[in-house]
């Protein structure tokens, strides 16, 4: 199933533009890498922050658990 697409727009100066075309840069492309990359680290970000506010506490110190794991083969 393809997916769906919108069109947003965006003003930019006219050099910018002629810049652009000059250089022979695809925006339509570079624009939506860009978000991409933004939208995953803002997920991140959130994931992040969500979890700093749930920190995990370990019971046993690291060298018990490793002696543990080591015991159970």
């Amino acid at each position: 199933m393809a997916q769906q697409s919108v069109t947003i727009h965006v003003r930019i100066p006219r050099r910018l533009k002629e810049e652009l075309d000059r250089l022979g840069i695809n925006v339509s492309e570079e624009v939506r890498r860009l978000l991409e990359r933004r939208v995953r680290a803002e997920k991140l970000r959130r994931l992040l922050e969500e979890a700093e506010k749930h920190p995990i506490r370990v019971e046993k110190d690291t060298t018990a658990l490793i002696r543990e794991d080591r015991d159970k083969r």
